[in-house]
């Protein structure tokens, strides 16, 4: 059973061919790109996380898709769900993903273990 959009999948890893220090771990029952050691966008059965700048959502209530992601329904700060359904053409793909790299050197790295 397939458990993320694979097809989604490899147009995200194309838009990140270019960028050093990028590492594809499969997680959250779906695939997730690390840049730099840090969780930058992931890629789910019929959705995209986005991990972007919290104080940004205000300038995105023009955009169809996305919503905040809730986890033991509590809002995860930075963290938007995309839905695949806006992410067919490639502007909008790669819109969200700018935006996710934009904010990756400013994204706190998760502790060690």
């Amino acid at each position: 059973m397939r458990t993320y959009n694979e097809t989604l999948a490899l147009r995200v890893a194309e838009r990140l061919m270019h960028i050093p220090n990028v590492e594809e771990k499969k997680m959250f029952s779906g695939l997730v790109f690390m840049v730099n050691g840090k969780m930058c966008l992931g890629v789910s059965k019929e959705s995209m996380m986005v991990r972007l700048d919290p104080n940004t959502l205000e300038s995105l209530s023009d955009k169809d898709g996305w919503q905040q992601m809730v986890m033991g329904g509590r809002p995860m700060k930075g963290y938007i769900s995309v839905s695949e359904d806006v992410l067919g053409r490639n502007d909008e793909l790669d819109f969200w993903v700018n935006l996710a790299l934009a904010f990756n050197p400013l994204a706190k790295a998760s502790k060690k273990k």
